[in-house]
């Protein structure tokens, strides 16, 4: 379990980047572990909403409170194999449960605390989850969700901050447990065994399960190696719901390496004054945040702040425009390093802080893995063509990348061809191997750094007795990269109005996550469609693009 390479330029890490995966591995016990062991180190500094009450927990601590925690599920019966749908937000008791279910072999399925009762109901039910782990404030979603799920495979539910009916006081039983454990206490597990379950959002279907092995840790050593450029004396900031795929890249090949993670418990709406203030004073070296969050923070005068001791900024979850890299750099004179890659795999292409930028791009894959643009038959494409990203997994399947979508051979079938794997994504390769993100190759909408899929929204608006039929797109944003968009023709009877879009949008709310809620909504005659009857979203996402430009009228924007 190691890396290791020389950074001088781009060439010599790839000759030299490598990741050692050992037959057994458990990050709990050989990561977290390992660490206690030697000097007392950071692990994790925790800040209130406020940026007032400041814990910090040393790889001591995490080791001790995950054995308490790991103790206390294996007192319930859970065991290896089990899988442990945990709701709480970015508190740390997130992370020390976390460990302990890795510590044990129970399977995690992450989920973000903004999801209401129908979003979790299908989670734990497609999941079928046998724990349940959430706290107070978002108890009463999950017994929503539990009315409407016979789910004879759910045994257990906790909670990890209170008393109710029908849950187990998970405070109370960790501080019953036993501190110690030792590897021989429990089911050994194997690199390749079932680690972790990602619900990722599709664009016909409802969101897909994304599995992990048990070796996914050790890719993140190039998110946090190569891309973040960390060492064990870094403290970093990654900004993230503990729900999303982008918490794993902010903490896992952070603690390989021994790096410590600072965690702000934001609540409500996005704070870029106190973002800043804490970004500049709580000892953070190293920050990576979505564009959402560099755009709003380019719009505060960032001349205030001493950016002296963060050396390394980097982005990921959407393009970022050249403008805002631009201001950031002329305001800190530091670089924005722009990152790629999916809940279904670490880092694949990145701007490292070894390669010179060039603005736009977002850099070149990963040392160790074989990265390239091929079309719709894996043909590689010419330079400067577009293309789908793919990655090759075959002979052997990179560390990181996952195993499959469980339950979707169709799926499977589809991404893994003649040993590779494509992303759906669409990029362009330079003469120079520099990688130029050009758009999805589904209809996946990113809003604000969440990941939707179209059907997922389609499917709760149709349930309007106003509406006929809909559509939803991406409609390009300056703050938020995209919003959704809802093109939706009125049943017969039915006045488009002010009014309707509101309640549309209020019906939208009230029955899925409020960040899936249509931003801006059209009413159309008709929606474009082929010959088959299927719906021409790239022509509604085409004058999306020529509206906002300015060459058409927008739709309702609110």
């Amino acid at each position: 379990m190691a890396f290791s390479f020389d950074a001088t330029n781009y060439e010599t890490a790839k000759k030299t980047f490598r990741i050692t995966v050992p037959e057994q591995f458990n990050f709990g016990f050989d990561v977290i572990d390992k660490h206690a062991e030697g000097e007392k180190k950071r692990a994790l500094v925790w800040t209130d909403a406020a940026g007032k009450d400041v814990k910090e927990y040393t790889f001591q601590d995490i080791s001790r409170l995950s054995n308490q925690a790991a103790n206390a599920l294996l007192s319930l019966g859970v065991k290896k194999g089990d899988r442990v749908f945990i709701l709480l937000g970015r508190v740390p008791e997130w992370y020390f449960i976390l460990v302990a279910c890795h510590k044990i072999g129970a399977v995690i399925m992450p989920a973000p605390v903004i999801l209401l009762s129908p979003d979790i109901e299908y989670r734990v039910r497609k999941g079928r989850a046998n724990v349940v782990i959430t706290n107070e404030a978002n108890r009463s979603k999950v017994d929503e969700a539990m009315k409407k799920l016979d789910a004879p495979f759910l045994r257990q539910k906790l909670l990890v901050d209170g008393e109710a009916a029908g849950w187990h006081n998970f405070g109370r039983l960790m501080a019953a447990a036993s501190p110690k454990l030792r590897r021989a206490d429990v089911e050994p597990t194997a690199a390749d065994d079932s680690f972790l379950i990602y619900f990722t959002s599709g664009t016909t279907k409802y969101p897909k399960m994304v599995h992990h092995l048990c070796s996914y840790p050790l890719g993140h050593l190039r998110t946090a190696g190569l891309w973040h450029s960390l060492t064990d004396r870094d403290l970093i900031w990654v900004v993230s719901d503990t729900g999303w795929a982008k918490s794993a890249w902010g903490l896992y090949g952070q603690w390989t390496i021994g790096a410590g993670l600072f965690v702000h418990n934001a609540e409500g709406r996005f704070n870029a004054k106190l973002t800043l203030e804490l970004l500049t004073t709580k000892g953070v070296t190293a920050f990576c945040g979505p564009p959402t969050v560099y755009r709003m923070l380019i719009l505060e005068d960032l001349s205030k702040y001493d950016y002296t001791a963060v050396r390394h900024f980097t982005s990921a979850g959407e393009p970022l425009n050249p403008e805002v890299i631009k201001v950031w750099k002329e305001a800190t004179a530091k670089t924005i390093h722009e990152g790629y890659g999916q809940t279904e795999t670490t880092v694949l292409v990145a701007n490292y802080p070894f390669l010179p930028v060039k603005p736009g791009s977002m850099g070149k894959p990963l040392p160790d893995l074989t990265i390239d643009i091929l079309d719709e038959d894996f043909k590689q494409v010419p330079v400067n063509e577009v293309g789908y990203i793919c990655v090759k997994v075959n002979p052997a399947r990179p560390v990181g990348i996952f195993e499959s979508y469980l339950e979707d051979p169709e799926e499977n079938k589809k991404v893994f061809q003649q040993g590779w794997y494509n992303t759906g994504d669409k990029a362009i390769k330079d003469d120079d191997g520099y990688f130029t993100f050009v758009g999805r190759g589904d209809d996946i909408i990113k809003a604000s750094g969440y990941r939707i899929g179209p059907f997922e929204v389609e499917s709760v608006i149709q349930e309007h007795p106003a509406v006929a039929e809909n559509a939803v797109v991406a409609s390009p944003d300056p703050i938020r990269g995209e919003i959704i968009k809802a093109c939706i023709v009125l049943a017969p009877g039915q006045q488009a109005s002010d009014k309707l879009v509101q309640e549309i949008q209020d019906f939208v709310k009230s029955r899925t996550a409020p960040y899936k809620y249509p931003r801006e909504i059209e009413f159309m005659e008709e929606l474009p469609k082929t010959v088959s009857g299927k719906i021409k979203r790239a022509v509604l996402r085409s004058r999306e693009i020529e509206g906002k430009s300015g060459k058409r009228p927008g739709g309702q924007k609110v």
